[in-house]
This record gives structure tokens, sequence and C-alpha cells, in this order.
């Protein structure tokens, strides 16, 4: 299966003070780096309408929301589906969980249970929902079994496998292993770096292993965005995503 050429986003949560005093400006800039599209963390008080046309204005995409998993049960669902519908974006990414729904065996099955349920409902309105990484997920529960592999191991198919390259080598596992074990589920990948003795490291100064993240990327994860996530910064927070993508560009992405 030969590679495909994957569109590459920015997680605004990566520039989060900047959206707070100027989104439309962060907008401008980050597509003039070169970003095609942008997944937000937080709308800083725009309706989806005039988020959709800064996005339109700047030739931008939404490749997805992080939302919490509130948002995406009971009567919430239907208000989040219509606000995305409008911003043109059918990723629906929980970025983390309470606590009461991660740490034990019978927490993760039961919201591995919801997170299907969630799926099944989304999907015939066009949308995709899925979880994305931090550390800890990656660390053992009882029986020895490791949370993440729990939660993807008793979930659809259809439910996304948002994983962040950095986060996971933070807990001590390389997740690039879990695009090729699920495969056609990492549809959207976080592209973070992780440096033992670097807390500060930009993409390609650290321990990810690119190339191979890439290659499983690229055929049997299925992915159709790239997501930029940078949280700690060596200069100020957008030169450090505008370096990011630099050095995608000089891997050849």
């Amino acid at each position: 299966m030969p590679a495909k050429k994957i569109p590459i986003g920015l997680q605004l949560y990566s520039v989060r003070e900047n959206c707070k005093e100027d989104l439309p400006g962060v907008l401008r800039a980050v597509a003039k780096m070169g970003y095609q599209g942008v997944e937000f963390a937080g709308y800083y008080n725009f309706t989806a309408k005039d988020l959709k046309k800064m996005l339109d204005d700047n030739g931008l995409k939404c490749c997805g929301t992080h939302t919490k998993l509130d948002t995406v049960l009971g009567d919430e669902l239907k208000k989040t589906m219509e606000y995305n519908k409008i911003l043109g974006n059918k990723y629906l990414i929980v970025p983390g969980l309470p606590k009461e729904r991660k740490g034990t065996k019978a927490a993760w099955l039961e919201t591995a249970r919801i997170m299907n349920e969630v799926s099944d409902k989304v999907t015939k309105e066009g949308f995709v929902t899925g979880y994305h990484n931090h550390w800890d997920e990656f660390q053992p529960v009882e029986g020895g079994d490791c949370a993440w592999d729990l939660f993807f191991g008793n979930t659809k198919k259809e439910v996304v496998m948002q994983v962040d390259t950095g986060n996971a080598l933070r807990g001590g596992c390389d997740v690039v292993p879990f695009v090729s074990k699920y495969p056609g589920r990492a549809l959207t990948v976080h592209l973070k770096e992780h440096a033992t003795n670097n807390d500060k490291a930009l993409i390609g100064e650290g321990e990810v292993d690119w190339v191979r993240c890439f290659k499983l990327c690229e055929t049997v994860g299925a992915t159709e965005w790239y997501i930029v996530e940078q949280e700690s910064y060596a200069h100020p927070p957008m030169e450090c995503v505008d370096l990011c993508l630099k050095k995608l560009r000089a891997m050849g992405k």
C-alpha cells in the first residue's frame, strides 16, 4: 500500500493564550505558516458561523474539536453536532476523562460502552467520535491490562484512536505499535515530541521515531490529518508551532 500525503493541522491549545487575545489574528498567522487546518479546544466565545467564516477567509479546514465527554452525552450531543456541522468538522474527540471514568478495569469498560453508544449516534449524522491519550492511559490497571488496550480492545472500529506521540512516550510507551494493532482507527494523530532530558523539545529534537510513525499512519493507520500540538516552549508559542511545521516540511511532510 503506497504512502499518502496527509495534511497538517494545528491544535490551537498550543497557542491558547494568543487565541484568547486575538483568535482572528492567530488563524491568519497559522495559515500563513502553511498549516492547512486547525483543531479547536474551546471556541473563545465565537459562534460556529463566525469561526467558519474565519476559517474560510484563511483557507483553513477544521480538522477536529476537543470536546468534553459530557458534551457528547444526553441532550448536549445534539447541540454539539449542530455546532460542529456549521463549523464543517466531523471529528468529535474527547480529550480526557473524569476520574470516575478511568483508573479501574470496570471504569474503562464502562467508558468503552458509552463511547460505542456515542459513536453509533454520531455516525448516523456524518461524524466520528474518539479519544485522545495523555500519559496515564499506558499504565496498567488491575489484572495488568494497559488502559489504552483495554479501551480500544472494547470499542468499535468506528471509535477514533487519536494517538498523541509525545504523551505516550511520557507514559513509558511507544504509541506507534498501536496504530498497527488497531488498523484504520488513527484518523487524526497528534504529533508531539518527547525528550527525556529536554522538556521543551520541538518536533525532531527528541525520541519519537518519526519515520516509523509516518510509515504506519500513511499505510495501515488510515490517518486523515496530522495535528501538531506543542505544550512546552523554548520560544514564544507562535514561533514554536512555526518551527514544528518547518521541521515536518524538512522531513518531507
